[in-house]
């Protein structure tokens, strides 16, 4: 018995043993190791997908949802697994999503971030604006919603000369809608052509904007970089000599001049 274990470890504490149950296991650990990823990355799972093409703020119901079964190598950080996320939410109102494809968190969005749900939270006195606009004025369609921009004014002063400066600065676009109403982003792979962009300001810099649009001025909406929107400054008028400009051009009607008819109509 006693030769026994000393055979024993000399056997073991031979270095070329050593080394051989060395290889045998680092060999070993691989192997499984490799079929373990395999098998994790190959093993379907079943997930959820759109059983029709959906449009544009659809609501996401069950009806529209089945199942399949994927490798789990196809499930990336942006892929919706869990039903739960996708019930009650809304196709973004730029988004298709085609018939058979999974749901990705970048395409669903919920009804409080829609563009025009934003306008549900516009803050008392404000009021809400709607500037012509076309593709050449959008910079070819490159203003969108939830940007940010400026707005300039260009006009001619008493003697000739031009005007032009910013006139308001800091506004949120809450749409870009074209001449039918509907959303210009809301099928990406069809943009419409713009008519419209719709923000809101304060009372006063909406009439301001008002009094200007009925001058012989121009109105330019000019957009700004990716960090100029993603840090919003206050929206404030930024040339108080245009505001000035636009005000002597016009004059206050008092509230008790307005004649009171009760509704709009010619006053006999």
């Amino acid at each position: 018995m006693n030769n026994f274990l000393v055979s024993l470890k000399r056997f073991f504490t031979n270095k070329n043993t050593i080394t051989i149950i060395c290889v045998l296991a680092i060999v070993l650990i691989l192997y499984f190791g490799y079929n373990w990823r395999i098998k994790q990355a190959t093993e379907p799972i079943s997930v959820p997908y759109a059983k029709q093409e959906i449009q544009p703020r659809t609501e996401i119901t069950k009806d529209l949802i089945g199942y399949v079964k994927v490798p789990k190598k196809m499930i990336t950080d942006n892929t919706i697994t869990n039903v739960n996320d996708i019930l009650g939410k809304y196709a973004n109102y730029n988004t298709v999503i085609p018939a058979g494809s999974l749901f990705y968190k970048s395409t669903l969005v919920t009804w409080s971030q829609m563009p025009d749900s934003a306008w549900e939270d516009i803050p008392d006195g404000y009021t809400v604006v709607s500037l012509k606009v076309n593709t050449e004025t959008t910079y070819g369609n490159s203003i969108f919603p939830g940007n940010y921009i400026d707005l300039y004014y260009a006009t001619y002063d008493d003697t000739g000369k031009l005007l032009l400066g910013k006139l308001i600065e800091s506004i949120e676009v809450l749409a870009v809608k074209d001449s039918s109403g509907n959303h210009v982003f809301e099928n990406s792979s069809k943009l419409g052509t713009p008519s419209s962009l719709i923000f809101a300001v304060p009372e006063s810099m909406h009439l301001l904007l008002r009094k200007a649009s009925y001058l012989s001025g121009e109105i330019i909406p000019v957009p700004r970089n990716k960090s100029y929107s993603e840090n919003p400054s206050a929206t404030i008028v930024s040339s108080e000599y245009l505001q000035d400009f636009i005000l002597s051009k016009t004059v206050i009607l008092p509230e008790q001049d307005i004649p009171n008819t009760g509704a709009i109509g010619t006053v006999e």
